[in-house]
């Protein structure tokens, strides 16, 4: 890939951000990339996953400040795409607190994107990471790169940054900056991946109905184009405590069987069927799943989602081969 910009239009710069760590916390890297010639990586010895999420896009916003072009921001991670466009507005008005008072997770990078966007002509677009997506694959081997450096206490490759952009921008703030650590309470990492959104001036209601099955809709699929070796506090958060999964061939298998790395990525495509709210916290959906190796096999998947708090959680998937 070669050129200044990728666009879509002629003025719209589109670039991809991710983060990476490795453990979780562990070694962390962030990185943005829009082509060869232009893209950024970084990272810290210690932090999250979604700590270089939101760094990714925080850079790339700094390091385009200077430019007029509307940007684009592809990410695989709908936990930074809903912090940067959706829930940092309900958090600011609350003083910097989720709807059950908790402080907010990253309270120094999501203040300091709400900043970077004020003025800003940016959208946002989720793709599903780890599938062959050129853009996001460059950016993530770019920010495994960056947490693999520091894991070998190394300082990873800066990248040519983007044509024009100051060296500014103020010190990267560290995990224990942004309140990580094991030795601080509630900070388990799962704890920051999906915070609700909950910041709607309208009242809560029927008219709420469709943004919540969409969010499990989406995440549904994400589970189904992600790895649980790679993505552990995710599938953590988003698997209920009491999850079980029955096969088609009759195969009862446990959360611990996903998370230790027992079974083997379910992934497919999925063709929503049916999705419907049950009751208040309850969202059964109806999809067909579509092989993602070339094979004509599809199978019909049936899923329950729970809301545990201010998380949806999947409590329960069948899957049965499609004749």
């Amino acid at each position: 890939m070669s050129g200044r910009y990728v666009r879509i239009g002629p003025v719209t710069i589109t670039a991809a951000a991710d983060g990476s760590s490795l453990g979780n916390p562990g070694p962390a890297g962030w990185a943005w990339y829009v082509d060869d010639d232009c893209w950024a990586s970084g990272g810290w010895p210690v932090g999250t996953n979604n700590m270089g999420e939101l760094m990714a896009v925080l850079d790339l916003l700094r390091q385009t400040a200077h430019v007029d072009e509307p940007l684009h921001v592809l990410c695989d991670s709908q936990y930074a795409i809903n912090v940067v466009s959706k829930w940092s507005k309900g958090w600011k008005k609350k003083g910097w607190k989720k709807a059950d008072g908790k402080p907010v997770l990253n309270v120094d990078l999501v203040k300091d994107l709400d900043a970077a966007m004020q003025g800003r002509t940016v959208t946002f677009e989720w793709v599903r990471g780890h599938n062959g997506h050129e853009m996001n694959e460059a950016a993530d081997l770019r920010a495994r790169a960056a947490a693999t450096a520091y894991q070998r206490h190394q300082d990873p490759d800066p990248g040519p940054g983007f044509p024009g952009a100051g060296t500014g921008g103020g010190p990267l703030p560290s995990f224990a900056d942004l309140g990580g650590g094991p030795e601080v309470e509630g900070t388990d990492p799962a704890d920051d991946y999906l915070q609700p959104e909950l910041f709607s001036d309208e009242p809560a209601g029927p008219e709420l109905d469709l943004p919540d099955v969409d969010q499990v809709v989406e995440l549904e699929r994400w589970l189904h184009g992600a790895d649980p070796s790679e993505d552990t506090s995710e599938w953590a958060s988003l698997l209920h405590s009491g999850w079980f999964r029955v096969r088609a061939d009759g195969t009862l298998h446990h959360r611990a069987d996903v998370l230790s790395g027992v079974l083997s990525p379910d992934r497919c495509d999925l063709d929503v069927i049916e999705a419907r709210r049950v009751r208040p916290d309850e969202v059964l959906l109806l999809t067909r799943g579509v092989a993602g190796d070339g094979t004509p096999q599809t199978t019909l998947r049936t899923t329950l989602w729970v809301r545990e708090g201010a998380q949806w959680q999947q409590r329960f998937e069948q899957v049965t081969a499609e004749a």
